[in-house]
């Protein structure tokens, strides 16, 4: 094999009137070899094989199917050609796939990564891009039903302040739930809200809000604006925000917090972001400095009326978790499933069964504060119910002797064929005895 070095000079050599014969000498190489570069029957750098290469037979069939669906994985590939006869491995193929370049670029995927992107301007107090990132490995004690976590996003699309909030579920009433904090966090309400197609948001396969959605937005007099389908890059703005909040805060978010303490490291974490440098029409600026240009609408002086619906498992002590603390409810739901019902705003919660028949409703406490609240009557049932279901007498200590008792002892008698040694009393010696004395005297 030559080199491109080699491949220049002996091309040089031959336009200085050399014949193969002398390049061969002075190059310390072949004839056939000299002969084959300068025909350009062979590549500089490419070892020629001295065998020929088997993968050549299967060709064809992997341009076609590469050529048929350019997403076609690998190992897929692989299950195809070994009934063909393909005997290498999974590298082996994969490498072939690399250095002939079968694979070709999608060109129906290319329009949305390498396509032209307009520049969208956003002029302060428009826009708000909403979107929620799913996060997995949740936190075990948060006991989030999926053992995921979602965080809806909400970034102001002039001034890039975003702000965020966990929720255990993406449904609607939590979905509005969500929105109701981060606009608080935010502080106010652009003129329109853009979301990509959420089932949430749009009647499926349609353009038409969902009827609670519509409600929600004619509440905040706002108007709801969803991204063209494939075209999800028109709020690119919460997108970056996404990925820096997976990144950077959920990454190294420790085992052993709560969702309130969670949720208030991502609040301290989006308001750090408030600094960041952004490109405005006056040049090099901050998020914060085009924030205090931005102009927001009031929110609502009323909450929107909205109930969020959460299942829980009671423990064995009658109590449910929910934000932070505990309830009690009646004992006969103990370690049962129950429905927590709480509407936007109120200052109670209602404790349901699954089948819906509300059996306890308790004023709620400030979230994350770890009390316990429970219901007298709820307390008074539990110890009766306890005290009584348990057994009579002490209970066993674990190293505690009990040998076999007088029922135990006739059984195994029973079963050897022993009997009971019985004892025999003799008043003789009694009366020899008292004889005796009666003479010492």
């Amino acid at each position: 094999m030559l080199s491109e070095e080699d491949d220049v000079d002996i091309h040089a050599l031959k336009r200085q009137g050399m014949t193969i014969s002398e390049i061969a000498r002075r190059t310390d190489h072949d004839r056939k070899t000299i002969r084959a570069y300068l025909a350009g029957q062979r590549t500089p750098g490419v070892r020629h094989r001295a065998a020929p290469d088997l993968f050549d037979a299967f060709i064809a069939y992997v341009t076609a199917r590469l050529s048929e669906d350019p997403h076609l994985w690998a190992v897929t590939l692989l299950d195809e050609l070994a009934p063909l006869g393909f005997t290498g491995s999974y590298q082996t193929l994969t490498r072939q796939i690399r250095d002939r370049s079968l694979r070709p670029a999608c060109t129906a995927c290319a329009h949305v990564t390498k396509r032209p992107n307009a520049i969208i301007a956003h002029p302060p107090g428009e826009e708000t891009q909403f979107d929620w990132v799913e996060l997995p490995d949740a936190v075990a004690d948060w006991a989030f039903p999926t053992k995921r976590a979602y965080v809806l996003v909400g970034s102001l699309a002039h001034s890039g302040v975003w702000r965020a909030v966990i929720s255990p579920s993406m449904d609607l009433p939590h979905l509005l739930a969500a929105m109701t904090v981060l606009l608080g966090l935010l502080g106010g309400v652009t003129k329109t809200w853009r979301f990509d197609r959420m089932s949430t948001v749009l009647k499926a396969g349609t353009s038409d809000l969902t009827p609670m959605f519509a409600a929600f937005s004619k509440h905040h007099a706002v108007s709801v604006v969803a991204c063209r389908p494939r075209s999800g890059n028109r709020k690119g703005v919460v997108e970056k925000n996404n990925h820096t909040a997976a990144g950077r805060w959920w990454r190294n978010l420790p085992d052993d917090v709560t969702v309130e303490q969670a949720q208030q490291r991502l609040t301290v974490f989006a308001q750090g972001q408030d600094g960041r440098r952004r490109e405005g029409r006056d040049g090099s600026t901050t998020a914060a400095v085009m924030f205090a240009a931005e102009r927001l609408a009031p929110l609502p002086p009323t909450l929107f009326p909205v109930v969020v619906t959460e299942e829980r498992t009671a423990t064995r002590q009658a109590l449910i978790d929910w934000r932070g603390n505990r309830y009690s409810v009646p004992p006969e739901l103990a370690a049962a499933r129950v429905v927590v019902h709480q509407r936007l705003g109120a200052a109670t919660i209602d404790i349901a069964t699954v089948s819906g028949v509300v059996l306890a409703r308790h004023r709620i406490a400030e979230p994350g504060l770890g009390v316990t609240i429970r219901d007298s009557g709820h307390v008074t049932a539990l110890e009766t119910i306890a005290l009584a279901a348990a057994p009579p007498g002490r209970p066993h200590r674990k190293k505690e002797r009990i040998p076999p008792g007088t029922a135990a002892r006739r059984a195994a008698m029973a079963l050897t064929g022993a009997t009971e040694p019985t004892t025999v009393i003799s008043l003789a010696a009694y009366e020899t005895a008292a004889k005796n004395r009666n003479t010492l005297r």
